[in-house]
Parts: structure tokens; sequence; C-alpha cells
């Protein structure tokens, strides 16, 4: 690929202008031969809660008082490109990473977004708030990948870390696979096995949020061979899945319990899931708290061969129960009501994700998988332009920054751009079908790619257009 450096200077001649993506790639084109999207696996890293466009990756430090951030934007490893002065380690990998800074859509309500974002799809019907996944909505990527580019029999081909996105035990639409039946759901992990803690410190102080136990849920006294005899691990899934018992595509569970059966005595899962295996300095490069961990593990299973890891930023509280910490408005009980931005800053944010988050591009970088691994960091929504009287920021559709790296992305460009306060697209705005089909795109997988329910009927897998120029 042609270096940064000696394409900006090949743009000289057209100003300042050229520091966008469109220029970059045009002076890219001339000096490289064309490659195409080459994605074999994915980690889809959801933000959970709405991270600020304006805090992290499209700062307006001319904007007034009351919408610029108390963050400082500072230089990273792309040319013209800065981000906030919160993510250091972050900066020294933006040029493996494409931002698109023109991501919007029309709902400022959390379910709305969450569906929206995952599947591309718009539900009417949506039940808000704690809507319920069902089987008549639209397959999130994790499924849709599963279904379209399986992984070997022997694994997963879609894995959620720690939890579905999820308030109360009930499960938000758009995070299983909906009509295409439960054999392609995402594989996740027993809502059990959480170490409980106390609530979070003030910031100054760090967080340790509850700590995940990595592993499959086996019950107490049942071995492999015993699994594998009785088929214990039936109880398990009747537990999670026994109101789809009575479901017109019932018939695809007996599939979904074989999968998840082999895969509980599979030596490469179990592999996988040991995160001993791998060095202390690993460990603390990523972080030895449970977002750490998820980034980490995510990395060894597209390693194993899981075809897409989704990775769900959340908190949890002492009971067990997630909570979705990028919902910085400020003023939270459960975070000691405190600031958004001592939120931000706190453990469980912005300090926790700058150093997975830049481990992970390394890590991915220095092993040779990230040419061959689409990894995508997004939220529901970003966040209004306007600070609120809890110095945070509240729910904002219209506008959001969603961070693309490997897999045939460009590194070290900025797709679309904002307004002045960072709150509507003013270049390219791209949708949440368009993304999904550029992720799709990544994998060689069409948008028009017809995708059959339980009741042979077809439906177009993304009704949104990829962004190609991403790629090459």
């Amino acid at each position: 690929m042609l270096n940064r450096r000696d394409a900006l200077m090949g743009l000289g001649q057209f100003g300042l202008g050229a520091l966008t993506l469109p220029g970059l790639l045009q002076a890219e084109a001339q000096a490289a031969p064309k490659r195409g999207p080459r994605a074999k696996s994915c980690i889809l890293l959801f933000l959970w809660g709405g991270p600020p466009q304006q805090d992290m990756w499209d700062m307006k430090p001319e904007a007034p008082e009351g919408i610029r951030s108390p963050f400082l934007p500072i230089k990273t490893s792309a040319p013209g490109i800065e981000i906030s002065n919160q993510l250091p380690l972050m900066a020294k990998v933006m040029d493996r990473v494409c931002l698109v800074r023109s991501v919007t859509h029309g709902s400022n309500e959390h379910e709305v977004g969450v569906y929206h974002m995952l599947t591309g799809e718009e539900d009417p019907q949506m039940r808000i708030p704690r809507n319920n996944r069902t089987r008549r909505n639209h397959p999130g990527p994790a499924s849709v990948l599963s279904c379209l580019r399986p992984s070997a029999p022997h694994l997963p081909s879609a894995v959620t870390l720690p939890r579905p996105v999820m308030h109360d035990g009930v499960k938000y639409s758009g995070t299983h696979a909906g009509w295409l039946g439960p054999q392609f759901d995402p594989l996740e992990l027993p809502d059990t096995g959480l170490e409980k803690v106390p609530p979070p410190p003030q910031p100054k102080h760090g967080v340790e949020a509850v700590r995940p136990v990595w592993d499959l849920g086996l019950p107490p006294g049942v071995d492999a061979q015993r699994l594998v005899r009785r088929r214990g691990l039936l109880h398990l899934l009747d537990t999670v899945d026994r109101r789809y018992q009575t479901d017109p595509i019932a018939a695809g569970v007996d599939a979904y319990r074989e999968r998840a059966l082999s895969l509980l005595t599979s030596t490469g899962t179990k592999r996988a899931l040991d995160l001993e295996l791998e060095t202390a300095a690993t460990r603390d490069r990523y972080g030895r708290n449970h977002y750490g961990e998820a980034f980490l593990l995510a990395r060894r299973m597209v390693e194993a061969g899981v075809r897409i890891v989704t990775v769900n930023w959340m908190w949890f509280r002492p009971d067990g129960n997630p909570l979705n910490p990028w919902d910085n408005h400020g003023g939270t009980p459960a975070f000691g009501n405190v600031s958004g931005y001592e939120m931000l800053k706190s453990e469980y944010l912005l300090p926790s994700l700058d150093r997975a988050y830049s481990a992970l591009i390394d890590d991915l970088s220095q092993r040779g998988l990230l040419d061959e691994t689409l990894v995508v960091a997004m939220g529901e929504f970003g966040r209004t332009p306007q600070i609120n009287k809890a110095g945070g920021r509240d729910h904002w559709g219209a506008l959001q920054s969603v961070a693309l790296a490997g897999g045939g992305v460009r590194g070290g460009v900025a797709y679309g751009a904002s307004d002045k306060d960072a709150a509507y697209p003013t270049e390219d705005p791209v949708s949440p079908a368009d993304l999904l089909a550029t992720m799709y795109h990544a994998f060689g997988i069409h948008p028009e790619t017809q995708l059959f329910d339980s009741e042979n009927r077809p439906h177009a897998l993304s009704l949104g257009r990829p962004v190609t120029g991403l790629f090459g």
C-alpha cells in the first residue's frame, strides 16, 4: 500500500481539502494495484449506550463553549487525523483505522438504535422500553455470517461476549438470528458465572467491573464424557431457549443443540477460551479487566477460526445485571451520580477502551491477522452537541462516528464529515443499512443476497449500499 506521507505529498496540488478520503484514495490508486475486500473473520465491538463522537473521534475544537469538548485533540499516526487526548494509545494505531464520521439514523431511543444498527432495519412494532427479541426480527451480522460464511464444524461461527445487549433479563432485538432460526444464533455464555464485586469507586480510583468466567457453563459435576453420554447440555439450552419451543422454526433447535454439544467437548474451543495460555505481558497490554479480557478472547477466537465475535461493552451491577456505561448523561446512581465526563475518564470507559482497542489492532497486525479480520467499533447512536447540566451528553441518532480496521479497509483515512458542532453529516451520510452492507462487502457478500426464513420466504440481506471506496 502506498505510504500515507507519499500520498499526501502527491495531493499537495489539491490544497487542504485533499486531506479527505476521496482525494487520498485517488492518489493511492495511482500508485498501487487495486485490492479488493478480503475479510475472513470479524470482531464487532459494540459500545453500548452511545459513545460521544465530539469527545472521541470527531472533535470540534472551534465549537462554542457548551458544545466544545473539555478534552483536547491530538495528532495521530494518520496524517491529518486527530482524535481525543483521552485516547493516546489509539492515536498510535490510527494509520490502520478508517473513521466513518457520518453515520446517521433518525432515532434517539436505545432499543430502536440497537436494532437499526445491528440489522439495518426499523421495526415499527418495537416495544419500548425493554424490547425483547423474537423470531420475527431481522438477523444481525453474527447470524448472517453464521449462515453465509460458517466456521468449521467443530467451532462456533458466532460468539457473543460477555452477554447480549440486555436489561433485567430482557435481550434486545437484533442480537440473534431472528427469522433465520436458532441454528444460526450466536453462541452466548449462560447468565451465570459472574463473580460479584462491590460497586465502582469514584473515577479517580478506577473501577473493577464484574469479571465474567470465560467458560461455556458446564453444570457442576458434569464432565465431558458424562455430557456426551447424557446430553447434559439439554437442560441448559432448554433454560435459555424454552420460549422458542413452540415456534414454527423450532426444528432448528436440534441442530443448535448438537452444535453447542460439539463445542463444549471441542479441544479447540476450550483452548480458545483459556486466557492462561497467553503471556502475562499480553494480558497486561489488553488490560486486566473484563473489557481487556473480552478483546483478547475475541482475538483468540478468530485466530482459532471463529467467524465473528461480538463484544458488547457493558458494566455489571453487583447483582450481575448489565448496564450500558456509554450512556454518559451523567448523574446516574449506579455510577455514583458523577458527571458524564467523570464517567468517560473512569476505567470502565475511555482508559480501558484506549488500552484494549490499541492492543487488539497491534496484536492482530503483529500476528498477520488484521488483513483478514474486519474490526468494527460502533454504538447505537452518538451524543448531543450540547453538554447537559449533569456534565454529559444525551442521545443523538443524527450522527455518530464508527471505526473500521482490517479486512481490506484502508487505514489512516476519514470518510464523511459533519458540521461545526458534530451534530449532522455534511458529506457522504452513511445509514445503518449502508454500514452493514459495507461489512458484508468485506466478506464478498452482495447486499442483494437472498436469505430464507423458516417458511422459505425470501428476504433481501440488506437494503443498503456498501461504501466500496473504503476498500482497495
